[in-house]
């Protein structure tokens, strides 16, 4: 590898986990407008929507950059294909992160209802590690790392399951909480879909570093 693509290399694995960085700071902030009812959150969600939209541009334009000027093969061919997908993967999360800030200003202005424990605990905690962890295991090449986010999964989606199941019941027992419980189930679905992405990003790193395509698989990982 010459020394210049290396140079190239590395400047995009710096860009892509600075995107990361913003796209996990802006759940967090949607996560707390949630959990703590603070709407005043929300305006910041939506200004680092922007900051995020303007990273995915530069990330791609460098990318495509890299690609004409060097022509890598190999892992190096597969790190700058894996870091577009990512690139995307991070934008649509920082989407649902503005969709569940959103959702939470909704809330805020409105009585609470109970929703399951794992919602409120479980949840945010496992979303907050499997974004951290995905984007480690694509710097660091870390296919143990990967493979850890894609079982973490499994806990975001029966906590799914759970979350529909109760707030059912409760719009059921309770027509008034029908309109609040949409809302929160739409941003237990927001959620659901930020760890996925995040699955996503973990099956990558293992295709970029072992060549293997682990997507759709249920078990072997």
């Amino acid at each position: 590898m010459s020394l210049h693509l290396q140079r190239d290399l590395d400047s995009l694995k710096k860009e892509i986990l600075q995107l990361g960085n913003m796209v996990e700071s802006s759940i967090n902030k949607a996560l707390v407008a949630l959990s703590e009812r603070r709407p005043e959150l929300v305006e910041e969600v939506l200004q680092d929507e922007i900051q995020i939209d303007l990273q995915e541009v530069s990330i791609e334009e460098s990318c495509l950059k890299v690609l004409a000027l060097h022509q890598p093969v190999a892992v190096d061919l597969r790190f700058i294909v894996v870091v577009l997908k990512v690139n995307n993967d991070l934008e649509r999360m920082g989407d649902f992160a503005v969709n569940v800030a959103k959702r939470a200003k909704e809330l805020s202005e409105q009585d609470p209802i109970p929703c399951p424990a794992g919602f409120t605990d479980v949840v945010p905690q496992t979303i907050r590690t499997m974004v951290r962890d995905s984007l480690t295991a694509l710097v660091k090449f870390d296919v143990d790392i990967a493979r850890e986010v894609i079982h973490m999964d499994d806990v975001v989606d029966q906590a799914n399951r759970l979350m529909y199941k109760d707030l059912k019941a409760l719009m059921v027992e309770d027509s008034s909480t029908v309109d609040r419980a949409v809302s929160l189930l739409s941003c237990s679905r927001y959620l659901e879909r930020i760890a996925d992405l995040t699955t996503n990003i973990a099956e990558d790193v293992i295709f970029m570093v072992e060549g293997e395509v682990v997507r759709h698989q249920s078990t072997g990982l």
